[in-house]
C-alpha cells in the first residue's frame, strides 16, 4: 500500500532549521500569517506540511534585525516522504540503485528507524524548496493585503512572493560542523591530491560535485599535453614543422578526454542516484509572463505566450543586437592591432630595453578590455533572455549559453585567429597567446574569488560585534549565524565557472601547435582555481541549493565543438609554416590539397574514437538494463482491474483460473482488444475485420484440439467465443 502524508503525523517537537526565508521590512501581518499557515497546513488542505519558526535571539525575542526572518524545517518522516516525491534515488542492500519510497525503506541501504542520517543535509534542503516552489494557490484570488499580487489556481505561491518582492530571498543554511570537516579535507591543507567529490555532493548537490569533479579531471588530463608541451617549447623554438607529432597528439588527446569524463561522469552520477533519477515536469520559470491561459498538456491555468512573439524578438532585436556587440568586438580588435604598430614603431626607433617592455602593454591592456567586454556583455545577454520571455528556465539558460559562447569565441579568439591566417605572424601569435591566456587567468582569479573574500572579510569586520569574522566556530549562535549568512553574496551557478574552462581549453587545443607552454600555465591555474573556488563556495557566498544533474550538460557539447575547431586550425597553421611550405615551392595546390586531406582524416579518426569509446561502462549498461527490465516486471505483475465499456474498449468476461495460464490466451487477447480499441473509432467496417479475426483463431484453436486431443484442455475456445459473442453485440450496437 502506499504511503502518504494523509496517514501519517509528520510533526515532531524537535526542530532543526534547514532553509531561511527572508522578507520584505514592510510585509504586512496578514500576509506573515497567511503565508505560515500555508507552509504548516497538510498536504490534503493544500499546504506543504513543513516545520515553521520565527527567528529569535538569545533572549527568545523578535527584533528590528530579525522580525522578518523565519526558519523552516522539516520531520524525518516528512522528509522521507518528499524524498519519494521528488523521485530521490537510493542504494538498496542488493547494491542497486532505485527509486526510494517510504514503504520499501528498509530495503535501502544505510536505513533505520531512528537513523535520521539516510539523507544528506544537501538533500533534505532540496526537498523542503521543492515543498515550498509546489505551494499552490487554490481559491485565493490574490495575496492577503496585496490586491495588487494576483493568483490564479495552480500558481506557484513562493514564485509569486518573490516576483511581487514580498520575499527577498530564500536559501539554505550552512552546517558548521559538516563544513569544517570539508574544508579540512578539500582546500585548507594546499597539496597535490584528489578533492573529496562525495563529501562536496554531500554538502553542495550533485551540480557543484559534477563541475569541481570535471575541474579535477581536466587538471589532470593537462597534465601529459604540460610535459611533452615543455621540451618542445624549450628545443623546438621556431621549427613549426616537428609540431606536427605534438598538433597530433593534442587532437587526439581533446578528443579522448571528453570521451573517458563521460564513462567518469556516468560512474558517479549512477553511484550517487541522478543517472536514473526520472526528471520531473519542468514548471515555467518565475520570470516569465503572458496572457492567463488553460496549459493543453496540465489543464491548469498559467500564463501562455505566443511563440511567435518570443521569435520576432530573438530574431528582429536580439540577433541584431548579438551582431553589433560582435562588430564592436571586432573594432576594438583593429585598435589592439594600431597600438601594437605604434608599440612596435617605437622600439625599432629607439631600441631600447624599456621600448621592449612596452611590446607587451598592448597585449595587457586588450586582455583586460576583453575581460571587461565579456562581463559587460554578459549582464546585456541576461537582460535580453530575459526580455525573450522564456517559459522554461531550461530554455532560458539555452538560449543565454549559446549567446553568451558566441561573443565570449569571437571576443577572445578573434585576434589570434587574425593574427594567424591574415598577419601570418607566429611570433606575435605566440606573443599574444601567451598573454591573452596569463592575463585572463590572474583577472578571474582576482574578480571570482580573492574580491568576493576580500570584501567579505571587511563587511564581517565592520559587524564584528554582531557576528564572528569568517572563522570556522561551531559555537557560533544560529542567530548570528543566519544574520551573517544572509548578507552574504548568491552564488549564481556554475555558468562562469564552465564558461573560465571552456575559454582555457580553446587557448590549449586550438594553438597547441604554436604555443605548447599553454597548457603548462593552464595546469598551474587550475591547482589554484580549485583552492580559490572551494574557498568561495564555503566561505565567501550562500550556501546554494543542491540541484540534481546527470552531466555537464550544454558544455559537453561546447567542449567537443571547440575540439573539432582546432583540428581545422592546427593542420591550417601547420600548413602555414615555412618548413611545410619549402616543401611545395611550385604548387600551392597540392599543399591545399593535402592539408584538406590530413584534416579530414584527423576529423575522421577523431569521430571513429568518438565511437569506439561507449559513454557508459559496461558494468552501468548492464544495472541500467536491469533496471529497466525490473521496471517492465512490475507492471506485467500489476492487476488492472477493468472499467466499464466506453467507446473504444470491449466487455470482458471474468476470466476462470485456467485461461489466466494460459499464456495464449493474454497475447491473444491484448492484441484482440487493440484491434477492437482501433475498430471502434474507425466505427462498423475495422470491427467487422476484428471479428473475422477472432471467428479465424477460434477455428484454428478447434483443430490444434482435434491435433492435439491432449492439450484440448489448454485451448482456449470458452474465451475466444465470449470475445466473438462481445464483437458481434458491439457490432450490433453500431449498426443500431
Amino acid at each position: 500500500m502506499r504511503v502518504t502524508l494523509s496517514t501519517l503525523d509528520t510533526c515532531e517537537s524537535s526542530f532543526t532549521p534547514l532553509v531561511v526565508i527572508e522578507l520584505a521590512q514592510d510585509v504586512k501581518d496578514e500576509t506573515k500569517e497567511w503565508l505560515k499557515n500555508r507552509i504548516i497546513a497538510k498536504k490534503k488542505d493544500g499546504g506543504a506540511q513543513l516545520l515553521f519558526r520565527p527567528l529569535l535571539n538569545k533572549y527568545e525575542k523578535e527584533t528590528l534585525e530579525n522580525q522578518n526572518l523565519y526558519l523552516v524545517g522539516a520531520s524525518n518522516v516528512r522528509l522521507l516522504l518528499g524524498a519519494e516525491a521528488v523521485g530521490l534515488v537510493k542504494e538498496c542492500t542488493d547494491a542497486a540503485m532505485r527509486a526510494f519510497t517510504y514503504g520499501t525503506r528498509h530495503n535501502f541501504k544505510g536505513f533505520h528507524d531512528n537513523n535520521n542520517d539516510f539523507l544528506t543535509m544537501a538533500e533534505c534542503q532540496f526537498i523542503i524548496k521543492h515543498e515550498l516552489e509546489n505551494l499552490r494557490a487554490r481559491d485565493e484570488k490574490m495575496i492577503p493585503g496585496y490586491p495588487q499580487a494576483k493568483l490564479y489556481p495552480g500558481k506557484s505561491l513562493m514564485r509569486r512572493l518573490l516576483t511581487s518582492g514580498i520575499v527577498t530571498q530564500v536559501f539554505p543554511l550552512h552546517d558548521t560542523e559538516a563544513l569544517k570537516k570539508l574544508e579540512d579535507t578539500w582546500y585548507t591543507r594546499f597539496a597535490l591530491k584528489y578533492q573529496p567529490i562525495d563529501s562536496i555532493r554531500s554538502y553542495f548537490g550533485e551540480t557543484i560535485a559534477l563541475y569541481f569533479g570535471f575541474l579535477e579531471y581536466f587538471t589532470f588530463a593537462l597534465i601529459p599535453m604540460a610535459i611533452i608541451g615543455l621540451p618542445y617549447y624549450l628545443f623546438v623554438w621556431e621549427d613549426y614543422d616537428k609540431y606536427v607529432i605534438f598538433a597530433s597528439f593534442n587532437l587526439i588527446w581533446s578528443t579522448v578526454i571528453l570521451e573517458v569524463w563521460k564513462r567518469g561522469c556516468a560512474n558517479m552520477t549512477y553511484r550517487w542516484g541522478t543517472l536514473v533519477m526520472k526528471r520531473q515536469f519542468e514548471e515555467p520559470r518565475p520570470g516569465f509572463h503572458g496572457v492567463l491561459g488553460i496549459n493543453s498538456v496540465t489543464g491548469r491555468e498559467e500564463p501562455l505566450y505566443s511563440s511567435y512573439k518570443r521569435q520576432l524578438r530573438i530574431y528582429l532585436v536580439s540577433l541584431p543586437f548579438v551582431c553589433l556587440c560582435l562588430y564592436f568586438s571586432l573594432y576594438v580588435m583593429m585598435i589592439y592591432f594600431d597600438m601594437e604598430d605604434w608599440a612596435l614603431s617605437l622600439h625599432e626607433d629607439s631600441g631600447s630595453e624599456w621600448t621592449s617592455l612596452l611590446l607587451y602593454v598592448p597585449s595587457i591592456v586588450y586582455a583586460v578590455v576583453i575581460e571587461i567586454m565579456n562581463r559587460l556583455y554578459r549582464y546585456a545577454a541576461e537582460f535580453l533572455t530575459s526580455w525573450e520571455n522564456h517559459r522554461l528556465e531550461s530554455a532560458y539558460q539555452n538560449h543565454l549559453i549559446l549567446k553568451v559562447l558566441v561573443f565570449n569565441f569571437l571576443n577572445c579568439f578573434a585576434s589570434l585567429f587574425y593574427i594567424a591566417f591574415v598577419l601570418k605572424d607566429m611570433k606575435l601569435l605566440r606573443q599574444s597567446l601567451a598573454t591573452l591566456l596569463i592575463t585572463s587567468q590572474i583577472l578571474n582569479q582576482v574578480v571570482e574569488s580573492l574580491l568576493p573574500y576580500w570584501l567579505q572579510r571587511k563587511y564581517c569586520a565592520r559587524v564584528k560585534r554582531k557576528v564572528q569574522a569568517l572563522k570556522s566556530d561551531v559555537d557560533t549562535t544560529l542567530y548570528e549565524q543566519v544574520l551573517l549568512e544572509k548578507e552574504m553574496g548568491t552564488y549564481l551557478g556554475t555558468f562562469d565557472d564552465y564558461l573560465e574552462l571552456f575559454l582555457q581549453f580553446g587557448y590549449v587545443s586550438l594553438f597547441s601547435c604554436v604555443y605548447p607552454l599553454a597548457a603548462a600555465f593552464a595546469v598551474l591555474n587550475n591547482f589554484t582555481e580549485v583552492n580559490s573556488d572551494a574557498l568561495k563556495m564555503c566561505r565567501v557566498f550562500k550556501r546554494p541549493f543542491a540541484e540534481p544533474s546527470a552531466s555537464i550538460g550544454v558544455w559537453q557539447l561546447a567542449f567537443e565543438t571547440m575540439s573539432v575547431i582546432s583540428v581545422v586550425t592546427n593542420c591550417a597553421l601547420i600548413g602555414m609554416s615555412p618548413q611545410v611550405n619549402a616543401v611545395f615551392p611550385e604548387s600551392k595546390t597540392d599543399l591545399v590539397l593535402i592539408v584538406v586531406a590530413v584534416e579530414h582524416a584527423l576529423l575522421a579518426l577523431k569521430f571513429i574514437l568518438a565511437f569506439a569509446i561507449p559513454d557508459k561502462p559496461r558494468h552501468i549498461q548492464q544495472k541500467l538494463a536491469r533496471l529497466e527490465f525490473e521496471s517492465l516486471e512490475a507492471l506485467k505483475q500489476q492487476d488492472p482491474v477493468r472499467p466499464a465499456y466506453t467507446p473504444g474498449q470491449v466487455h470482458q468476461a471474468p476470466t476462470t483460473a485456467a485461461e489466466e495460464r494460459n499464456p495464449h490466451k493474454t497475447l491473444l487477447l491484448s492484441k484482440a482488444e487493440m484491434h477492437c480499441d482501433a475498430s471502434n473509432r474507425q466505427h462498423t467496417k475495422h470491427l467487422h475485420v476484428c471479428h473475422q479475426r477472432v471467428n479465424k483463431t477460434v477455428t484454428m484453436s478447434k483443430a490444434a484440439a482435434v491435433s492435439h486431443p491432449a492439450h484440448s484442455k489448454e485451448s482456449f475456445p470458452k474465451w475466444a467465443y465470449r470475445l466473438s459473442t462481445n464483437l458481434k453485440h458491439n457490432t450490433n450496437k453500431q449498426k443500431a
